[in-house]
């Protein structure tokens, strides 16, 4: 195999800013955006949870499988949605079943992504957002999940993308939720 070295690359006078790269190629840099998966969550989901306990949200997950293994991911996720007791909800994110980006430990405490607070009354909604630069080093595909945990103090329900009381009328409303999986070069 050849190689060519180069100190520096200059394009045409009329354009100084194009580099032709031959057909089938790639021209990378350290944080270029290499490939974009989404998935959105438009239906609902409910579970009922004691206290410290936890559950994967369905339909809210999106797999990615990066070019390279230095590559890191940019994970943007946002989750709607409320709980009975109307106390605040958290959620950890999860890569393959791991935890990623979570709080120390600091035991009896759960080790969480990122949380909300639910609003007071039964018909309102919170939205909860994160954004993780998460570096899984392989170039096998990896999924993205995310888990809601019950902070409360006793058992409740947990609501994504409806309200409690998720009323029929046009005071009732339905939310999305998102996840977002951006390949970034390393």
């Amino acid at each position: 195999m050849s190689e060519l070295s180069v100190g520096t690359i200059s394009g045409l006078a009329a354009n100084d800013y194009v580099i032709d790269v031959a057909s089938g190629s790639q021209l990378t840099q350290p944080g270029m955006i290499l490939q974009v998966v989404s998935a959105i969550k438009t239906d609902t989901f409910s579970s009922s949870l004691a206290s410290g306990e936890t559950a994967t949200i369905t339909g809210l997950s999106a797999s990615i499988t990066p070019s390279s293994t230095s590559s890191k991911v940019l994970v943007l996720v946002d989750v709607s949605g409320t709980s009975l007791q109307g106390d605040g909800t958290s959620f950890i994110l999860e890569r393959g079943g791991s935890p990623v980006s979570i709080g120390d430990s600091a035991s009896p405490r759960t080790s969480v992504t990122f949380g909300g607070q639910s609003p007071a009354g039964s018909r309102g909604q919170f939205s909860a957002a994160a954004n993780v630069l998460d570096t899984p080093a392989t170039t096998s595909s990896v999924t993205y999940t995310v888990d809601v945990h019950n902070q409360y103090n006793s058992a409740t329900t947990v609501y994504v993308n409806r309200s409690v009381d998720d009323p029929a009328g046009a005071n009732g409303t339905r939310a999305a939720s998102r996840i977002t999986l951006m390949e970034v070069a390393g």
